[in-house]
């Protein structure tokens, strides 16, 4: 090696090797500010700077134009991996040609989120691919399979998974901890993450700012105990934004974040985003960690390693091997066409009853001359091509209404958005005017073209008035009392830093939406209203300067609304008129529902419902298309509607996609990735994470949903025949014959479901362990097998802490959904026999019950291990543990606890006490003590333990 060439720059050598001389030729401060997401360039190693982070959850996102697909969600319903891989594989190609142009747009990218939709409510659920983790992992696969490229050595992306683990909620989102059984961990959390790193096609994971079991997802021990334990290739933890201040912060885990960044580095995370592109403030505290010994040099190198590792897949050190460096692929033709291609699949027909003539509704047909050849598209969405928070900038936008007008002909095609449309009239009837644009705003209109966001937030646009005649305002309503206004000309009213109401937002957007308000009563019998807006607490009133939003409720302008007209009147005119009215309907998914913010219920916005009911009243020929990051309660739509689809938001081909479905173009095959309920009453709460106990998602769920997860029809008829099954000690081999007996080429989604037929413990209704979209022409058939291996159809063993696939009979289950099943196939396993717990050797963890009521699983440590206490410390709550092994008996137990209570012991059939022990108080909630009490326990019994007070059960020993 010459001296000019070091090895780390010698590619024939392995990585590891290259690492490991890279590493030791930086100084222990260098190797520091690696650990930072922005790490600085060494110029003495010629070493560039690197950045941890490049959203790219469906399109590269914040860095300018690029192609945006379907919402993560919407990838879900595709059921399509391959699909979804060619996905990837455009987005990480852009990535790379946005890179080359411009230095911030990173390689390490930050998805996919492979949390599970485990509640429906959750903001963030647009950014999952489903409820159930088979499928989610069937998807994620492709997805990073498609970012990371296939060649052997170089990676075209580095994908990291979020959100490590359990999070499903952004109420307290830093705060709640999820109460997590190790079934439920087990069985459901960890299998989302697991296929793709086991696959090889991820870099990493980010952890998620929740806590789990009582401990922050960023000292998570799992990362250890599981993430790494999948692969032999090192892995990179990236932080979420933020959160290891949080640490010492809102969780108040930790005194110092000097001892909350040790932790979180001890326990695996890698890279801290935190501060922004500051550096320093983090660099601090791990320096005065290392001082303190908290940490060790050991710790940072081994962080660092991690970090490098990723630098050299990416080809960093090889740009003349790199066969992604010179990649060329960005807005190409295939890339425009797999973004419809993908929004097409993402579209699931829910429902295609008959119409008055007999046939079903859709496909759309060319439309007649009794009703002038006109087609009515109305509702709030019917217009829009929505962004949510992690899309890019789209190059092309389509609408519902362009994709419509595209396919069908612009004059036959009648528009009403459907908005209320109102004047503000202050206490002294004046009402508000929005100025008309001055030169200021056209001054930089080019600029504002390429990029609208910049309109937001602007202070050189001039403010609103008010006079007597005012402006007409449209005010949209979307559920929750939430509401936006728009201005004539299509701006929405917004706010900036210094206050005044500008006509500025070309949409509602921003990490804190400006664009939203919402009506209050004055009270105390007085009329008229307040106008809150919601992005700064205040109210809105009229000031010698403009109207402006006050800080404090009494200064408050008291406001009326003028109705100049009813949306719902002008969608009734509209759809009285045409041969069939298309209403489209959904959110913004800026709004109510997205990051940091939960929903309130299922039901669609009062406004929205208004609409379609209008449109129903006066056309009975009328189709609901809901486009949504997420599912509604709809049931009178559901009963009384001919058509209804659902898609998430599409990307920029949304439009054509749905012209094309609707004028049966393309026959719909989407399936649905998650149970759509029939009302709020269906729902778990929030922050119920025990899928089991609570009966949730499809796989446990008593309820009878509105439409049952895997849902979705086409255009054609499908028929199912032959199913099989051959089983071996490893795997169970299945096929079936589908056939097109239909009229319409159409893909169908075979799906596979399982079942233990008398599992010894709660197991789930059905689970899909296999499926696979095929295309078949009319009259066609094909015979697609699957190979399901005996590990998808094990459970968690609690008594013995391992995988169990009992022995017995299981049931397979085909068709195109969990509850559309067309053939049935028993086969029996030999397996592995149910024991008895041996509570004789290690005794009993705490956590590690079968059943339980009124208790939460806390941190037994702030590093490892848990307890399970009463969730409300006035209320008892118990743990049951059946079939525990007491042999010839147990004359006395020894009960580990922390804080203060009672500990009741009940066993046998009879509920007899067997012990009772009180424990504490003691020294802090890690500070347990053992307690011993006599007790009589013999053979194998169930054991029932009541928990009172604030007590915090860890473990119970037994002894002869």
């Amino acid at each position: 090696m010459t001296a000019d060439r070091p090895p780390f720059r010698d590619p024939a050598l392995p990585v590891g090797d290259r690492v490991a001389d890279l590493l030791g030729r930086l100084t222990p401060a260098e190797r520091l500010t690696l650990l930072h997401q922005f790490a600085p360039a060494v110029e003495r190693l010629d070493l560039a700077a690197f950045r941890t982070g490049q959203e790219a959850l469906h399109g590269v996102a914040w860095m300018g134009p690029a192609t945006v697909f379907p919402q993560a969600v919407g990838l879900g319903a595709s059921w399509h991996p391959e699909l979804v891989r060619r996905v990837g594989e455009a987005v990480s190609r852009e990535a790379r040609v946005m890179r080359a142009r411009d230095d911030r747009v990173g390689l390490n990218v930050w998805a996919p989120t492979v949390n599970l939709l485990r509640h429906p409510l959750w903001g963030r659920g647009e950014e999952g691919y489903s409820e159930d983790p088979a499928l989610t992992s069937a998807i994620a696969v492709a997805f990073t399979r498609g970012l990371r490229g296939d060649h052997p050595a170089y990676w075209r992306t580095a994908p990291v998974l979020k959100h490590w683990l359990a999070h499903n909620n952004e109420t307290a989102r830093d705060t709640s901890s999820a109460s997590v059984r190790p079934r439920v961990l087990h069985e459901y959390d960890l299998r989302a993450f697991r296929g793709a790193v086991e696959a090889g096609t991820v870099a990493g994971v980010m952890p998620a700012y929740n806590l789990v079991n009582g401990r922050p997802n960023h000292l998570s021990p799992y990362l250890e105990s599981e993430l790494r334990a999948w692969t032999g290739q090192e892995l990179l933890v990236c932080s979420d934004a933020g959160a290891p201040s949080n640490l010492a912060g809102s969780q108040a885990y930790f005194d110092t974040h000097e001892e909350a960044v040790a932790a979180a580095l001890r326990a695996g995370v890698d890279s801290f985003t935190d501060h922004g592109t500051d550096a320093s403030v983090m660099l601090g505290r791990l320096e005065r960690a290392l001082e303190r010994g908290l940490i060790g040099q050991e710790d940072v190198d081994r962080a660092a390693r991690r970090q490098l590792t990723v630098r050299f897949l990416l080809g960093e050190f090889d740009p003349e091997l790199d066969p992604y460096a010179r990649e060329t692929a960005y807005d190409t033709e295939d890339h425009r066409a797999l973004a419809r291609e993908a929004a097409e699949a993402a579209l699931v027909l829910l429902r295609n009853a008959p119409a008055a003539d007999g046939a079903p509704l859709l496909p759309l047909a060319p439309p007649g001359p009794e009703d002038g050849g006109r087609i009515a598209v109305v509702g709030l969405l019917a217009d829009a091509a929505k962004r949510d928070w992690y899309s890019g900038s789209p190059l092309h936008r389509s609408s519902p209404l362009d994709g419509i007008r595209e396919r069908f002909g612009a004059d036959r095609v009648d528009f009403a958005e459907g908005v209320d449309r109102i004047r503000l009239r202050t206490a002294d009837g004046r009402a508000l005017r929005v100025p008309d644009a001055t030169d200021a705003e056209s001054a930089r209109g080019a600029e504002i073209a390429l990029d609208p966001a910049l309109l937001a937030g602007r202070t050189d646009l001039p403010p609103l008035t008010a006079d007597t005649e005012g402006s007409v305002l449209d005010l949209i309503d979307w559920g929750d009392g939430v509401l936006t206004l728009r201005a004539p000309g299509g701006r929405y009213l917004s706010v900036a830093d210094d206050g005044l109401l500008r006509a500025s937002a070309d949409e509602p957007g921003g990490w804190v939406v400006q664009e939203t308000f919402r009506f209050e009563s004055i009270g105390g019998g007085h009329d008229g209203l307040l106008l809150r807006h919601l992005g700064t607490g205040g109210y809105v009133s009229v000031a010698a300067d403009g109207v402006k939003v006050a800080a404090d409720r009494g200064s408050a302008g008291i406001l009326t609304v003028e109705t100049v007209e009813r949306g719902e009147d002008a969608v009734a005119r509209a759809a009285a008129g045409a041969g069939t009215v298309i209403v489209v309907a959904g959110n913004d998914p800026h709004i109510n529902g997205r990051e940091t913010e939960d929903r309130t219920t299922l039901a669609l916005p009062p406004q929205q419902d208004r609409l379609w009911r209008a449109a129903r009243a006066a056309n009975p020929r009328t189709v609901l298309v809901l486009v949504s990051s997420y599912p509604y309660a709809v049931p009178d739509a559901a009963a009384g509607l001919p058509a209804l689809l659902w898609t998430a938001h599409g990307g920029q081909a949304a439009g054509t996609a749905l012209a094309r479905v609707l004028a049966g173009d393309v026959s719909p095959a989407g399936r649905l990735p998650q149970t759509w309920y029939g009302s709020d009453a269906d729902l778990p709460d929030l922050f119920d994470y025990d899928v089991i106990g609570g009966r949730q998602t499809y796989l446990y769920s008593d309820r009878t949903p509105l439409f049952p997860f895997g849902h979705g029809l086409t255009y054609t008829s499908f028929g199912y025949e032959g199913l099989t099954a051959t089983a071996d000690a490893r795997e169970v081999r299945l096929s079936c014959t589908v056939a097109n007996t239909g009229a319409v080429a159409s893909d169908e989604v075979v799906q596979v479901y399982a079942r233990a037929v008398a599992p010894s413990v709660p197991r789930p209704h059905r689970a899909l362990v296999a499926h696979e979209r095929i295309h078949l022409a009319p009259g066609a058939t094909a015979t697609p097998s699957f190979t399901v291996p005996l590990s998808a159809l094990a459970h968690w063993d609690v008594a013995h802490g391992r995988w169990t696939v009992e022995p017995g009979a299981y049931e397979f289950l085909a068709g195109p959904s969990s509850a559309d099943v067309r053939h049935t196939v028993r086969v029996e396993l030999a397996g592995v026999a149910p024991g008895p717990r041996p509570v004789l050797d290690a005794g009993l963890e705490a956590a590690d019950y079968d059943e339980q009521t009124g208790t939460v699983i806390a941190d037994r440590s702030r590093e490892a291990g848990d307890v399970v206490t009463p969730a409300d410390p006035d209320a008892p709550g118990t743990l049951l543990y059946r079939a525990c092994d007491f042999g010839d008996g147990v004359t006395e137990l020894a009960v580990t606890a922390s804080g203060a209570g009672e500990v009741t012991f009940f066993a046998g059939a009879d509920g007899t006490e067997a012990a009772r022990v009180a424990v504490g108080p003691t020294d802090g909630p890690y500070d347990h003590a053992t307690v011993g009490a006599p007790c009589h326990l013999r053979d194998v019994a169930d054991l029932r333990v009541e928990l009172r007070g604030p007590v915090r059960l860890a473990h119970v020993g037994f002894s002869g």
